[in-house]
């Protein structure tokens, strides 16, 4: 249901002593809003991908408001969106910096990650290239994330990657935003990530 003046959704029944009620009013108000926000900001986004029958997910990022991570990653749930992590344990991600670290190796980062991770977690590295992109399904990557790719560049080196290693997750992320999101629809993407669903979302 959606709400609006004529049709309001009732959220929650608050009893207490009136003096504990009103201190605590307008934070709760504002931690709803921000939470709504989120909700509302992803539901738009899976109902635009299910309306250009892409079966994909759509899921926020790691970056969330300090102090709010709970409430925002929750907000993705309630809107249908996936939490991409919950927070940092839940997958290791390789960045550029990551790299740069272990000497500029994809591979060698990849495989002294997994020798910390252990054969339980899954391990993401962030790619510029199609080339970056095989070196980490090489290394035994599970997920690539293809970042800050053009839309027809992505879909056509997510096409090549796939017929490679058609097990390992691809990720379009990076300026990507719900007007845009539809040009990187693909079979070949499984998972389109948008930073905005947690930092540039409208209070609701």
């Amino acid at each position: 249901n959606t709400a609006s003046g004529s049709n309001k959704i009732k959220l929650a029944t608050v009893t207490g002593p009136v003096s504990h009620l009103l201190r605590a009013e307008r934070t709760a108000l504002n931690t709803l809003s921000r939470c709504s926000g989120v909700a509302t900001l992803s539901s738009q986004c899976v109902q635009i991908a299910k309306s250009n029958n892409w079966n994909g997910l759509v899921a926020g990022t790691r970056k969330t408001t300090p102090g709010f991570r709970l409430v925002e990653k929750y907000g993705l749930l309630v809107g249908g969106a996936a939490t991409h992590r919950l927070d940092l344990s839940q997958m290791v991600m390789l960045k550029d910096n990551h790299v740069w670290a272990c000497g500029g190796s994809i591979e060698r980062a990849v495989k002294k990650a997994r020798v910390v991770s252990g054969f339980s977690q899954k391990i993401e590295v962030e790619c510029q290239s199609l080339e970056e992109a095989l070196i980490a399904a090489e290394a035994g990557a599970d997920v690539v994330m293809l970042d800050n790719f053009e839309p027809e560049q992505l879909k056509k080196d997510a096409k090549v990657f796939k017929s490679k290693f058609p097990h390992v997750t691809v990720e379009a992320s990076g300026g990507i935003t719900m007007e845009t999101m539809p040009e990187y629809f693909s079979e070949n993407v499984d998972v389109i990530s948008q930073g905005k669903l947690t930092q540039g979302y409208d209070c609701v």
